[in-house]
């Protein structure tokens, strides 16, 4: 995987209010798209939650579309190419209508249909149905970038840098979290976070890691399996209704895996009774709409009997 790298110091801002304010931390942008204020921080009896439901397209993965939508703009690209469990090809999608830029789409049949609707006839992007999953997804959406010469956009790089700002922004809104719950598909933000911790560590602007907990649904929990077995990550076929980290092969898995190892962390799955009613719960104490997949760092805090000092991704309210 192609990684970016930093020359010099990270500097981060004093003051931050929205998302651009931490152009200095991420890859330089000509075009600025969009921008965005900070997401919030609520509170659920005894657990911070780092509310993400607010962004345009009611998701984290807006922070990566910023990111890759300017990239493609600043590299002369007519056509981005995705494939997607949904939230990040409806993301991906509303940022390149924003920015005239055509957008392709890959996605498994079983797709929300709810999202279907929105990626292909409100954000007028083409969309193919894929007879198989995420996976299969991936690999169509390559060669189609490589045979059109597209902009290749989704979980990489660029995307990576620009979802690790949930990190900075924890450590500068919450003090005294020791515990991150962060949920699980292609592992992009979790590796994201970790990459900003490991950041802010080497120039002193914190002293240690919180510890990193990795979340997936029972039915789609490859990087546990690996996790509990000190294995390679193997492809396991998702079965889960929590689309958003249905996902059998997690591209940054073997990333989540060593940030999991260096903040002595751990990975954990949840059933989808347990994020069925961690979905509830959100709502009814801090009104907040969070779909299965976004519900599901609530539901691992509420399964381990709720540790102090932790705090929550909602990561998408897609419902």
């Amino acid at each position: 995987m192609l990684e970016v790298e930093y020359k010099g110091k990270l500097t981060l801002p004093e003051s931050p209010k929205a998302f651009w304010d931490f152009s200095s931390a991420i890859p330089h942008c000509r075009y600025r798209i969009k921008n965005h204020a900070l997401t919030h921080i609520s509170h659920l009896a005894g657990l911070a939650l780092k509310d993400e439901t607010s962004w345009p397209t009611r998701s984290f993965k807006d922070r990566g579309s910023l990111v890759e939508i300017s990239k493609a703009k600043e590299y002369g690209y007519k056509e981005i190419v995705c494939a997607s469990t949904g939230n990040m090809a409806l993301s991906l999608s509303y940022f390149a209508k924003l920015s005239g830029i055509r957008a392709k789409v890959y996605l498994s049949k079983y797709t929300n249909k709810v999202k279907i609707k929105y990626i292909r006839d409100t954000h007028n992007a083409d969309v193919v149905l894929v007879e198989g999953d995420y996976t299969k997804a991936v690999k169509l959406a390559e060669e189609y970038s490589k045979r059109k010469r597209a902009f290749l956009a989704g979980d990489y790089c660029y995307r990576k840098e620009g979802q690790s700002t949930i990190g900075f922004e924890i450590a500068l809104q919450s003090k005294g979290i020791r515990n991150v719950f962060v949920p699980v598909g292609n592992a992009t933000l979790f590796s994201g976070i970790f990459k900003a911790y490991e950041r802010m560590r080497s120039t002193g602007a914190i002293r240690g890691y919180p510890r990193l907990i990795a979340v997936q649904a029972d039915g789609a929990d490859a990087l546990v399996m690996a996790f509990a077995g000190s294995s390679k990550i193997r492809y396991a076929k998702p079965h889960t209704a929590a689309d958003g980290i249905a996902v059998g092969y997690p591209t940054y898995g073997e990333d989540a895996l060593d940030a999991i190892r260096k903040t002595r962390g751990y990975a954990m799955s949840v059933s989808e009774n347990e994020m069925t009613d961690a979905k509830s719960s959100i709502f009814e104490k801090a009104r907040i709409t969070a779909e299965l997949a976004g519900a599901s760092a609530v539901a691992a805090w509420e399964k381990i009997s709720k540790p102090a000092g932790s705090i929550a991704i909602v990561t998408g309210a897609n419902v």
